[in-house]
């Protein structure tokens, strides 16, 4: 099964858009969409629903998300991963990176973890 990712509503609509018609396949859902959590949904709410569905979170929420995690690992649940943009890359180094993430991870290879873009180094 292949990683499928949660836009937090507060990204950059350039970034579904641009994920969508470069890698066709990847499965990308933006908050507010039709049948996804609506706009102002509470960040834990949020989570449960990436759990239940399978769905990685991608949001530039470094304040609050690291608590709603461990709250919600305290209380024995799990989240296929959570993505923090880079502020300091640019939109298109963050969407190859999670283009390449994307492409070259293995299933629950993020569980309950926050990873914080970017994960590839220059060489």
């Amino acid at each position: 099964m292949a990683l499928k990712y949660l836009m937090d509503e507060n990204i950059d609509p350039i970034y579904p858009n641009q994920i969508r018609s470069k890698q066709v396949g990847l499965i990308i859902r933006v908050i507010g969409e039709p049948s996804i959590p609506a706009k102002g949904t509470k960040d834990p709410e949020i989570l449960e629903w990436c759990e239940k569905y399978d769905f990685i979170l991608v949001t530039n929420n470094r304040k609050s998300m690291p608590v709603h995690l461990n709250d919600h690992l305290q209380a024995n649940r799990h989240i296929p991963g959570i993505f923090i943009l880079n502020a300091n890359l640019s939109i298109g180094q963050n969407i190859d990176e999670l283009i390449l993430i994307a492409e070259c991870s293995f299933l629950n290879e993020y569980q309950d973890q926050i990873i914080h873009l970017p994960i590839t180094k220059e060489v």
